[in-house]
């Protein structure tokens, strides 16, 4: 492999305008097809076969007109301090507004507060239930605009008007603060090479990647319905990847100008041994990110391909259209003063080389203290609570997030989170069936009202309303969605089930906690082998893979003392602690893996270059770990500003995974190849590189180390 990105290097830097232009073409290409396809993505979740789907199946075959599968909003009125909404003014207002909303196409239903009892006691309050015909992905613009003329309309009369529910499109977005992460990233650069020029490039590569990847997104998302956080997600990761691989290209490129090299060489070069890194560690970010197809979660997919995608072009832009900027920039990206980063020109020992002497004397107490770190970080993790995101959890500035607040003080945290329960029988027979499962219900612990509301012509499906006493993130309505479908039977001849958007988050967060695990051990078992491959070795990918699974304990760890138990929340901006987002853990695991091999690709590929070339253990370490500690310390201090800038988000789910990744980072790459690394090499010694002799000859040889190229060069000189 080493060979052909050795030659691959050389003609994109020969034919530096050729592939410059090819680029060029194609970034514009895909951003004018994205202004042309895009639409708004959705911000709803969805996972088939789930019991809350399977109800809401149900009721689209028996009860179409319920509109269980579509959309809803709850608009909120309230009076002025001291008034209530039951005065005239006020009374004729909400009508008002409630007639223009049911008047709409595509809404179905907009109830009247004043026939429904829908008030608080004291009156300052009502709401009104708003059902669509669609889903909340395929609500057009128009309905919300006209959603809004209905609440302006009552805001005429002084009342204050806000709504939430699922038909609301949330979008996320990304705002000026992530700016901060790029600024961040671009001084590291300089302060690494020494150079504007050299600094420049892994930025203009990345801004290249992201505006194809992310361009790449909104088409695809013109013929299918994506998530909102797909295109933030592919945005986070792809700037993040971007940068740190062209950063190893050019910190390779660099080293061998110092070395002698001419330029078109030293590009060769660059490309044939930290091209041949980056190309596994861009493989295995891809693989992990795919993987997430085989849960069998739509949304999950969606982002998985849609990041993998878009590290998958970082990687090639990295091999093709760097060496051409490099064919453009020639000897400037040494500097004035030629600095080498990796170390190769210092006059004295580098800080790595003092640091990894430092834990080759005492690599016990060192590794110790290390792992207890990290242990102690991690004890919140065994507190992990995983839900969706819902309106409680949205910007406090948002309309959704002001109706929630609302409706929790005006009328109980449990009417945002009612519950729709499906009472199915024999024709003729759900009405009576109806009652009797309310009764049950209503017996329940932790039951507000359950209330008959519908039943259809042929009275062989009935719902029920059910208004839990806590909010719709609280472990006790999870226990009341169980209790309810546990009744299934109770009533003779009456199935049970239960849905709306509560319960169907609720399903959503048990699926993706039973995903967690077995992902894992995939994952896992994924880098033990990819690495016994990279490394010819067993017990360096054993360590490699005990590394990662210490950074992912630690830092859901971090993730739940934050974000969770509402530790440090003022100084990451969490307004309302309360449970992890559901998926975000197995997106921490996917991403996680594929960094954490990108760092010990990068570092232990020169330990074992110096041990291939007859190093002894502890010079093979000191060597290896001299050349790679500075470039991806650099490339860890990167991708934490690019990751930490998104924690400035008003977005939960985009602070959150803003936060996990980059503590994920700075626990990887920093705690465990920094530390953890060397001390457990050195503690190995030989034994380190040890590979059964049959293992040996039957795995290929991928020559990441470049050893084959430079045989090759070693016989053609």
């Amino acid at each position: 492999m080493a060979t052909f990105l050795y030659r691959l290097g050389r003609a994109s830097f020969r034919k530096r305008w050729a592939t410059a232009v090819v680029w060029l073409v194609l970034l514009g290409a895909t951003v004018i097809g994205a202004l042309t396809l895009a639409k708004p993505a959705s911000g709803t979740f969805e996972i088939p076969g789930t019991p809350a789907q399977q109800a809401i199946d149900l009721l689209g075959e028996r009860f179409p007109e319920a509109g269980a599968g579509g959309a809803t909003a709850r608009v909120v009125f309230a009076a002025p301090e001291g008034r209530s909404v039951a005065e005239d003014e006020y009374r004729e207002a909400i009508g008002a507004a409630v007639r223009e909303l049911a008047g709409q196409e595509q809404i179905a239903l907009a109830t009247d507060p004043f026939q429904t009892q829908a008030l608080n006691p004291d009156a300052t309050m009502a709401y009104s239930q708003v059902g669509f015909t669609v889903s909340g992905a395929l609500v057009t613009d128009e309905s919300r605009a006209e959603l809004n003329r209905a609440m302006d309309t009552a805001r005429d009369a002084g009342l204050t008007v806000e709504a939430s529910g699922d038909a609301l499109l949330a979008q996320v977005t990304t705002g000026p603060a992530e700016v901060v992460g790029i600024i961040v990233a671009a001084l590291v650069l300089v302060i690494t090479f020494g150079s504007l020029v050299a600094a420049g490039l892994p930025l203009l590569t990345a801004l290249v990647g992201i505006g194809l990847g992310v361009s790449g997104v909104f088409i695809v998302g013109g013929f299918a319905d994506l998530s909102s956080y797909t295109p933030v997600l592919a945005l986070m990761l792809g700037l993040a990847v971007a940068i740190d691989y062209a950063l190893f290209i050019v910190s390779r490129y660099r080293h061998e100008l110092v070395a002698g090299r001419d330029p078109e060489d030293a590009a060769g070069h660059a490309v044939g041994t930290a091209g041949s890194a980056v190309v596994f560690a861009g493989l295995t970010v891809v693989i992990a990110l795919a993987g997430l197809s085989v849960i069998g979660i739509p949304f999950l997919t969606q982002m998985g391909l849609a990041a993998a995608g878009t590290v998958a072009v970082s990687v090639l832009l990295a091999l093709t259209l760097l060496p051409a900027l490099l064919g453009f920039a020639g000897e400037k990206v040494k500097g004035k003063r030629g600095r080498d980063p990796e170390g190769a020109d210092a006059t004295k020992p580098a800080m790595g080389a003092r640091w990894v002497g430092f834990i080759a004397r005492r690599p016990v107490p060192v590794l110790l203290a290390a792992l207890i770190a990290l242990g102690v970080i991690a004890v919140p993790a065994f507190d992990l609570r995983l839900s969706m995101p819902s309106d409680g959890a949205a910007s406090p500035e948002s309309t959704q997030r002001k109706a929630y607040d609302l409706i929790a003080e005006g009328f109980g945290p449990g009417v945002n989170g009612q519950l729709t329960v499906v009472v199915d029988t024999a024709a003729g027979a759900a009405q009576q069936a109806a009652g009797q499962v309310a009764q049950r219900v209503q017996g329940l612990p932790g039951v507000l009202a359950a209330i008959p509301s519908a039943t259809n012509p042929a009275g062989d499906t009935a719902l029920l309303t059910v208004i839990p006493a806590s909010a719709p993130n609280d472990t006790a309505t999870e226990d009341l969605v169980r209790a309810i479908r546990d009744l299934d039977g109770a009533v003779p001849g009456a199935g049970v089930s239960v849905t709306g958007l509560t319960a169907v988050n609720i399903d959503i967060s048990q699926q993706l906690d039973d995903a967690l695990v077995p992902y894992l051990a995939v994952v896992v078992g994924l880098a033990f082998l990819l690495l016994i491959l990279v490394f010819r070795s067993l017990l360096v990918p054993l360590k490699a893979a005990a590394g990662f699974l210490l950074s992912i304990a630690a830092t859901l760890g971090a993730v739940v003392a934050v974000f969770q138990w509402g530790w440090l929340a003022d100084l990451f901006g969490v307004d309302q602690p309360g449970p992890v987002i559901s998926f975000l853990p197995i997106f921490l695991v996917g991403i996680v893996f594929g960094l954490a091999m990108d760092y010990q690709v990068f570092l232990v590929t020169r330990m074992r270059e110096e041990h291939v070339h007859g190093a002894e253990p502890t010079e093979a370490i000191t060597t290896g770990f001299t050349h790679g500690a500075r470039v991806v310390t650099a490339a860890a201090l990167i991708m934490i500003s690019v990751f930490a800038g998104f924690v400035f988000s008003p977005e939960v789910f985009v602070k959150a995974i803003g936060f996990g990744l980059a503590i994920a980072v700075f626990f990887d790459a920093i705690v465990v190849r920094m530390i953890i690394v060397p001390a457990v090499m050195t503690l190995l010694g030989r034994a380190a590189w040890w590979l059964p002799r049959w293992l040996d000859k039957a795995i290929p040889n991928v020559d990441i180390e470049g050893e084959a190229l430079a045989k090759k060069q070693a016989v053609d000189v």
